[in-house]
């Protein structure tokens, strides 16, 4: 008889010390996995509960032809979530959570990803709307895709129960099923109207299955503690991983509140203001970033996730002055 593998949940649910995990991103079209599995190997000896890799949409770009017209075609600067998830659990022996989105992705081939994913003993997922296309003011689904989550999240539970997109029977359903977390704004999602609705968006989500959150990244832990708050008030109990990043270049003080809706605590946004190069920054981010994981740690997080894209070494120095 098959032992029983813990999933996220169940490892952050059962965590007597706080954890630590991180993201990465596919490498981009035609580049090797060999500097991504170098930065993970950066960060390996901090023995991470989970890896989540991010998924990418495909984008319109326009692309010269012969006779010097412009062509609008689709290309997915970053493919392969899929596979550099199972590449990375295979090599590491670590969950490997690949997102799956609704921005970019009919319900069809979310369901091959599903397919696809469960084939290979992947079953943590990371469950999120995803970003808008570059050419739109607003979010609009490809067709016959999902508007938001929580669409999504009954398309997976419904593959849980042995059913497809289309109501059809699945012949063989896996002893397997799919786990997920979801994401939580402790600043507010841009596009929800109030704190509170966005809340009620979370809630519901949680009660469609959601085991866990990841929140986004916050510069100010008591956003974060306040929002565990209001979670707890709405009867949300599932465990709440913070999302934390270390700043690594002086243009982030602008940058960060601009595409992920985040405000900047004074005195950071001072510190790095004066700083004059990128290497004063990184240490301001490094610094920075370590108190807010000690504070997290002493108020007693399940974990801790970072947000590693272009800062593996220093979230490395902050893994290594906290664990």
């Amino acid at each position: 008889m098959q032992q029983h593998k813990m999933n996220v949940s169940e490892i952050l649910s059962n965590r007597q010390s706080t954890g630590f995990s991180f993201e990465v991103l596919p490498p981009l079209k035609g580049k090797s996995i060999n500097q991504l599995f170098s930065n993970i190997d950066k960060l390996m000896e901090f023995n991470p509960l989970y890896i989540n890799i991010t998924t990418h949409r495909s984008e319109m770009v326009f692309k010269s032809t012969a006779d010097g017209l412009y062509r609008c075609i689709t290309e997915r600067s970053r493919p392969g979530t899929v596979a550099v998830a199972v590449a990375i659990q295979q090599k590491y022996g670590v969950p490997a959570v690949p997102h799956i989105i609704c921005s970019g992705f009919s319900k069809s081939e979310t369901e091959y990803a599903l397919i696809d994913l469960n084939f290979l003993g992947i079953d943590n997922l990371l469950i999120l709307r995803g970003d808008k296309a570059k050419h739109e003011n607003r979010f609009v689904p490809v067709e016959n895709g999902h508007s938001f989550a929580y669409e999504l999240e009954k398309q997976v539970n419904a593959f849980n129960d042995g059913f497809f997109a289309d109501g059809t029977k699945i012949d063989i359903v896996s002893d397997n099923k799919f786990s997920y977390g979801v994401a939580g704004y402790p600043e507010k999602h841009d596009e929800a109207p109030n704190a509170d609705i966005d809340l009620a968006y979370l809630k519901n989500k949680v009660d469609l299955g959601a085991s866990y959150i990841v929140t986004q990244m916050f510069f100010d832990n008591r956003k974060y503690y306040d929002f565990v708050d209001r979670c707890r008030a709405a009867g949300i109990t599932v465990p709440i991983v913070p999302g934390v990043k270390p700043i690594v270049n002086c243009n982030q003080l602008t940058v960060l509140p601009k595409i992920f809706h985040v405000d900047l605590p004074s005195e950071l946004a001072s510190e790095l203001s004066r700083c004059s190069d990128n290497n004063a920054a990184k240490q301001v981010g490094i610094e920075w970033c370590t108190e807010q994981a000690r504070d997290l740690i002493a108020h007693g997080v399940p974990s801790i996730h970072f947000y590693s894209h272009n800062a593996t070494e220093s979230v490395r120095q902050v893994a290594k002055n906290i664990y």
